[in-house]
């Protein structure tokens, strides 16, 4: 009896092995790195001789570097690629001279080496749990110039996965921009592109913010595009400052509905600090992404997957000593399907990515991210975001 007991027992066994399904996954995240500058004070160089799609017409370069440029005109107007086709300008940046072995931050080689391999830790762990490998597609928020990238990535924690860069400057006041690597060889790039978000304050003038960034191509075989968001803040105020988020959520859905347009099928993933809850009118009315599947249509494609952690109490950072959601993670209905296994890329987990080293174990900021910087000091930390990201799972 006992034999036929354990013959039994191993049959159900090898019979529920082979009824098991063989899935692929695949995970998309970001993180904000908090100002991930290098150790050189730089500016911004705009070579208006050149295509706007050619790196080289807008770029950092080392302020020591200014002097052997060919004429520089002063420019005294809206800072925008299109009118500055055909000049060739210097733009200075607001926190140029803060990061620097010279400033009060102390900034020099030692700190920024330490800072590039906490922020490549985390962003190799981003759904590692369930994908077993480092995420095939990061965003990353508050980054300085592409140099910065490029060293990020030859980290040990992400270099063998020959991470390859989206990266456009922006005319944003501090001198910061977002990007996107990717896995080379999970992730086919086909375009790239940046969107610029033009918000005004109550007085007219324009307030520089971060530009979106698209990539379009193939993920494992499939189609999809990436936007990186980093919308204006709430500095001034929530209410104050809601219109230029407003715009960014105009700007960001306009380039969605296009891009959908224009790629019948692409499953549409946007990201980033929306400097909003998932309730804000900008996330909600002027982008409409929807807080549950059910109500996914034609009019409203978009579908919000940090609804339901937001009103769980998941937060990802603290503004003002009250908690946000502020890191968000947006796709296109496509993306959704009811069913656990599809033969394509659906969502199987959403998360905002929060172990213990992460946070703040005790002081005023107890339970708070581990941020960067407290004041001009560098405390050894990560960042004052806690970063989330999707995993994705299809039927092999």
């Amino acid at each position: 009896m006992r034999k036929f007991l354990f013959v039994t027992t191993l049959f159900c066994f090898v019979l529920n092995y082979a009824q098991q399904k063989q899935v692929k996954r695949a995970a998309i995240g970001f993180l904000n790195v908090e100002n991930l500058w290098d150790t050189i004070q730089s500016a911004d160089y705009i070579n208006g001789t050149l295509a706007e799609s050619n790196p080289a017409f807008h770029r950092s370069i080392p302020i020591d570097s200014i002097k052997h440029l060919e004429t520089t005109e002063v420019y005294k107007g809206e800072w925008s690629d299109e009118l500055l086709k055909g000049k060739k300008v210097v733009r200075n940046q607001i926190l140029s001279d803060d990061f620097t072995p010279k400033s009060s931050k102390n900034w020099g080689t030692k700190f920024y080496k330490q800072k590039l391999a906490n922020e490549a830790k985390v962003i190799s762990e981003l759904g590692r749990k369930f994908t077993n490998t480092n995420p095939a597609i990061v965003g990353l928020i508050e980054v300085e110039n592409r140099q910065v990238i490029e060293d990020l990535i030859k980290e040990p924690a992400l270099a063998k996965d020959n991470y390859q860069i989206v990266h456009y400057n922006s005319y944003d006041a501090r001198g910061i921009d977002v990007a996107i690597i990717y896995q080379k060889n999970r992730f086919t790039l086909s375009n790239s592109y940046k969107r610029e978000i033009k918000a005004y304050n109550d007085n007219g003038s324009r307030q520089y913010t971060r530009d979106i960034v698209v990539a379009i191509g193939y993920l494992d075989g499939e189609q999809i595009a990436v936007f990186m968001n980093h919308w204006p803040s709430r500095s001034g105020g929530e209410a104050a400052s809601q219109a230029k988020r407003n715009a960014a959520a105009q700007t960001l859905k306009a380039e969605m509905d296009k891009v959908a347009a224009e790629n019948p099928g692409i499953k549409l993933f946007a990201m980033g600090d929306f400097n909003d809850d998932p309730v804000s009118p900008s996330l909600k009315k002027h982008l409409g992404a929807v807080e549950n599947p059910s109500d996914l249509s034609e009019s409203k494609p978009y579908y919000n997957l940090m609804y339901r952690l937001y009103k769980a109490g998941v937060a990802s950072l603290a503004y003002r000593d009250a908690p946000n959601l502020f890191d968000q993670i947006i796709v296109s209905r496509n993306v959704y399907s009811p069913e656990k296994f599809t033969k394509t890329y659906s969502i199987f987990k959403t998360e905002v990515y929060a172990p213990s080293y992460l946070i703040t174990t005790e002081g005023q900021w107890k339970g708070y991210p581990l941020r960067s910087w407290d004041g001009d000091r560098f405390t050894g930390g990560y960042s004052d975001h806690f970063p989330a990201f999707v995993v994705l799972q299809k039927e092999l």
